[in-house]
C-alpha cells in the first residue's frame, strides 16, 4: 500500500503521530467532520458503519474542519468530548485542520487531485447552500462537511461521495461492500 497517500505524515487528535500507512490493508472512509453542522447527525451513522464492518478491515477516519461556516470551532479536546458524549464515536479522529483552499492539509490535496469529481446530488447541495447566501466551491475542491472519501485496501481512492451522502445510503455501503471484498 505505499503511494504518496501512506506516506503524508498526519496528527490525531490527541497529538499522536499517525499516517495512512499505519492503516494498510484496510478499506478506509476519510470523512471531514464538523461538530455545529446540520450534516453532524451523520456521525451516528459513520459509527454504526464503523461498528459493523470494523471486523472486515473497514475503518472510518473523521478529520474535523472549520472551513464551512465556521461550524468546528472547538478545541482538539472540545471536538473528542462532544463526539464521544453525543456520538459515542470510537473511530480515529485526526488533528483540525482545513480541507480546501490554498491552506488546504497535504492529504485532502492528494484526496482532491485523485478523484476530483463526486457521486452523490453534488448540484443540488449547492444550490440549497446558493440559498443560504453562500458561495459553494467547485470540483475538486470539497464542498461542505461531512464528503466521503472511500480509499481501497491497495491505498488508492476508490470513490468521493458528497457531503449529502448519509453513511447508510445504498450506494455508498455497496462501494464499501465491493472494496471490503477485494
Amino acid at each position: 500500500m505505499a503511494n504518496a497517500l501512506t506516506e503524508i505524515p498526519l496528527n490525531r487528535l490527541d497529538g499522536s503521530a499517525d499516517s495512512l500507512a499505519s492503516h494498510a490493508g484496510k478499506v478506509l472512509l476519510i470523512v471531514n467532520v464538523a461538530s455545529k453542522c446540520g450534516l453532524t447527525p451523520q456521525y451516528e451513522g459513520l459509527e454504526t458503519l464503523y461498528k459493523d464492518k470494523a471486523d472486515r478491515g473497514f475503518e472510518v477516519l473523521g478529520f474535523p474542519a472549520n472551513d464551512f461556516g465556521a461550524q468546528e470551532p472547538g478545541t482538539h479536546e472540545e471536538i473528542a468530548e462532544f463526539c464521544k458524549l453525543n456520538y459515542g464515536v470510537s473511530f480515529p479522529l485526526f488533528a483540525k485542520a482545513d480541507v480546501t483552499g490554498p491552506a488546504k492539509q497535504p492529504l485532502y490535496a492528494a484526496l482532491t487531485q485523485a478523484m476530483p469529481a463526486k457521486q452523490g446530488p453534488a448540484e443540488e447541495f449547492r444550490e440549497k447552500l446558493k440559498g443560504y447566501g453562500m458561495t459553494p466551491t467547485q470540483d475538486p475542491e470539497v464542498l461542505w462537511n461531512f464528503e466521503k472519501f472511500l480509499i481501497g485496501r491497495d491505498g488508492a481512492v476508490a470513490a468521493r461521495f458528497a457531503p449529502g451522502v448519509t453513511p447508510d445510503d445504498p450506494e455508498l455501503v455497496a462501494a464499501i461492500d465491493a472494496e471490503l471484498a477485494k
